[in-house]
């Protein structure tokens, strides 16, 4: 892995406690905040981090299937991505 970095997107229906739930599962698989954009139109909730890990052993897939499910009982949608490969898919 290049990068520890990754690209978190949430996007659903605007309701209490999405980044509390969200942030709390980061903060259970030691996730760093680097950047963070929230945005809520009319009742659409949108946020896009940058975040970081430390740990060269870190298990992305665990934290992705872990973000992803947190997701699902809050009725929205988390997208975990590796810095590298959201900037290889978003190039020009």
């Amino acid at each position: 892995m290049t990068s520890t970095r990754f690209i978190i997107t949430v996007i659903g229906i605007d309701k209490i406690g999405i980044v509390a739930s969200i942030t709390k599962v980061m903060a259970d698989f030691n996730v760093n905040i680097v950047d963070i954009s929230q945005t809520l139109m009319e009742d659409l909730f949108t946020m896009i981090m940058l975040a970081a890990v430390k740990d060269e052993n870190f298990d992305l897939n665990a934290f992705q299937k872990a973000m992803s499910e947190e997701g699902e009982k809050l009725g929205v949608e988390v997208r975990v991505q590796h810095e590298d490969a959201f900037r290889f898919m978003h190039r020009i």
